[in-house]
């Protein structure tokens, strides 16, 4: 039980909420713009002034103890109530400042969200955001990231989630590989051809299997666990790739193939931690997310082409 003869200072509770969430003592000193031996020497003093050990030391970095788990409600409940407080003082805030932890698809991020921010970083010069180009979608039970781009929204705890935007996935190819395999007229014709894909077995949402809508099984000849290899090496003529208009870089050399005849649909879901969806910084970059996904839906699919009559 923790030993509350002395109540811990805010301060101090912001130190452990930024560990928490960063989980190493380098993280959270950039977080706070602090010393990393500040950090260090915050928490010690809070678990002594709390009687409890809040977090287990290793070379992987700081994972909450079943005290810490226990305070990190409490915590988060104060913040939110500075957050709130200073809002209401001072009307409107005008600057997002701090740092954003964002985990968003690889190709995604590289395409879609990296220019976006710009934008944003530069109306907001005390914001920064870190962008986790993952192989995986973000963890945000553990804290890796403040919010998250991912196919698989969380079901369970305490999220704000929101719908981003579906998205297609078009077939296509290289003309240097088309030209040299049968041509594609109607859909029976792809199981003739070489494809590119994601490892079966590494998949990081059920949601990534989407050639099982092929009606076919594949032949593939590169598997890789990123969307950018994919594009190149299909670029390249290794072989035909599923893929959304987003990941095809506009320099032609991927064309589609079937235009609307085939393809599958996917949607994207935003989500962040209820308590830290009330953060300002955390709720720019949100809104921001949301601004680029509605302005630019040719990114995520292709109208329907008109059947004529």
């Amino acid at each position: 039980m923790f030993s509350m003869n002395t109540l811990p200072e805010w301060t101090d509770l912001r130190f452990f909420l930024e560990l928490a969430r960063a989980g190493t003592l380098s993280g959270t000193s950039r977080r706070l713009s602090v010393e990393h031996t500040t950090v260090a020497r915050r928490i010690d003093r809070l678990e002594q002034q709390l009687g409890s050990t809040l977090f287990d030391r290793s070379r992987e970095g700081y994972q909450l103890t079943e005290m810490g788990l226990a305070l990190l409600p409490h915590a988060e409940a104060m913040e939110s109530a500075v957050v709130a407080a200073k809002d209401q003082l001072s009307g409107a805030q005008i600057s997002a400042r701090g740092v954003v932890r964002l985990g968003v698809p690889e190709i995604f991020g590289s395409r879609v969200v990296a220019p976006s921010l710009v934008g944003l970083l530069q109306a907001h010069p005390d914001l920064s955001v870190d962008l986790l180009l993952l192989p995986r979608f973000a963890n945000l039970a553990n804290r890796e990231a403040d919010l998250g781009v991912m196919l698989d929204p969380p079901s369970t705890g305490r999220y704000m989630v929101t719908r981003l935007s579906s998205f297609r996935l078009y077939i296509y190819g290289a003309p240097e590989y088309l030209a040299r395999h049968a041509p594609i007229k109607q859909h029976a014709d792809l199981v003739e051809h070489d494809f590119v894909d994601y490892v079966q077995d590494r998949l990081a949402s059920s949601g990534l299997n989407y050639m099982g809508e092929l009606g076919f099984t594949p032949r593939r000849r590169l598997c890789c666990t990123g969307m950018a290899a994919q594009c190149e090496a299909a670029a390249l003529g290794l072989g035909l790739i599923m893929a959304p208009p987003y990941a095809v870089p506009n320099d032609g050399r991927l064309v589609r193939v079937l235009e609307n005849n085939f393809y599958a649909e996917r949607t994207f879901w935003l989500a962040a931690p209820t308590d830290l969806y009330r953060l300002q910084r955390v709720r720019v970059v949100w809104d921001l997310l949301r601004e680029c996904a509605e302005k630019n839906p040719s990114l995520f699919m292709f109208p329907d082409k008109k059947v004529k009559a």
